[in-house]
């Protein structure tokens, strides 16, 4: 019968994690992350191999959480499951990013955005980049242990972190909608009938919305501390981060952004460069 145990006097978790509901988590990600392969490689979407890494993070990260079934002592299987699940929906966001990106560019629509497909790919995966490294030197120091202050002081990284990305994500979601109501209105919508841009924009804001609501919840999680209830019970780690994350890859599946391998940019209103011109092809 398993047992909590400490890692030299600190406990690392709270309860002992439920191994039944890890197995079940883990096989869902993996069908979901092996179909997206299957996908990407079928419709040759590179930009898509974010979203791809950010499955098998999570697929270690419910590994982790098995193997600290009876081993609640171990350091390896506690930073697994911490440092892999908190930095998935960061790679599942940079694919979101430059989704939009080749939706704007292959139906022309750059001058509805607020931002060119160029800089709102560089602006916002950078963004990625500095909230993936501000929340993994927090995970780092948290699990780290040895004493409260510093499980604290990784905590309150993480959660500057997580916030950093809502505010990065609200304004995507900002430009998306913008574009959306923009190109709707003044956009040449005809001559892209054959692609499901609007479709993709759909699935753009339920994609987003599922991570924010993550986010939101790993940011009010990490600042209740280690004694608050979030971080004692299990039961919300799979409610709210590991069923929205299934949520957000079943989502892009769903309107799975095949077109834009295919599609040539349609009735240029300004004059394409060679990269955009890439950009959309690939």
């Amino acid at each position: 019968m398993p047992t909590l145990e400490t890692h030299n006097g600190y406990p690392l978790w709270h309860y002992i994690p439920n191994r039944p509901a890890a197995i079940v988590f883990t096989i869902l990600f993996v069908i979901t992350t092996t179909h997206q392969t299957y996908l990407m490689f079928r419709h040759r979407l590179w930009f898509c191999i974010p979203f791809i890494i950010g499955g098998v993070f999570e697929i270690i990260g419910y590994i982790g959480r098995i193997i600290a079934y009876d081993a609640t002592g171990e350091l390896i299987p506690y930073i697994l499951q911490s440092i892999f699940l908190l930095l998935a929906p960061i790679l599942f966001a940079a694919s979101l990013y430059m989704t939009l990106s080749r939706v704007i560019i292959t139906v022309s629509g750059s001058q509805y955005s607020l931002m060119s497909p160029r800089w709102l790919t560089r602006i916002f995966v950078t963004a990625d980049v500095l909230s993936f490294m501000i929340q993994g030197g927090g995970a780092g120091i948290l699990v780290e242990g040895g004493s409260d202050s510093k499980a604290q002081t990784g905590q309150n990284i993480i959660v500057g972190g997580l916030v950093f990305q809502l505010v990065a994500f609200a304004v995507f979601c900002l430009n998306t909608l913008l574009f959306h109501l923009r190109y709707r209105k003044h956009g040449n919508g005809e001559s892209v009938y054959h692609i499901p841009w609007q479709g993709i924009l759909v699935m753009l804001y339920s994609t987003s919305g599922l991570i924010m609501m993550r986010n939101t919840f790993r940011a009010i999680q990490y600042s209740m501390g280690q004694d608050g209830y979030l971080l004692t019970h299990e039961w919300t780690v799979y409610v709210m981060d590991g069923m929205l994350m299934f949520l957000t890859m079943l989502s892009f599946t769903w309107k799975y952004p095949s077109q834009l391998g295919k599609s040539q940019p349609a009735d240029f209103e300004m004059t394409p460069t060679r990269e955009e011109i890439r950009f959309a092809k690939t």
